[in-house]
């Protein structure tokens, strides 16, 4: 069962350390000022990454890496030697 604990903004500053060992041991805590709730500290869920994801959607050639003459001279200046 998931416990909520509601602390204000003066106590969550002060105690974060503290609050943050409760969030890792399962609890809720509701972070409110003036009694109104404007934040949650939960335990952190990775998410799963996948690397590749849009593997063979998308096609480029290798022109793609070629150095542009009218960037790099917006860069370097006209004085660059364009090789």
């Amino acid at each position: 069962m998931l416990m909520t604990y509601s602390v204000n903004i003066h106590e969550a500053k002060t105690h974060l350390s503290r609050l943050l060992e409760r969030v890792a041991a399962g609890e809720h805590i509701v972070i409110s000022k003036a009694g109104t709730p404007i934040a949650d500290l939960v335990p952190h869920r990775p998410k799963s990454i996948r690397f590749g994801g849009m593997s063979g959607e998308l096609r480029y050639d290798d022109s793609a890496f070629e150095v542009d003459p009218e960037i790099q001279s917006m860069f370097y200046g006209d004085d660059v030697d364009s090789s």
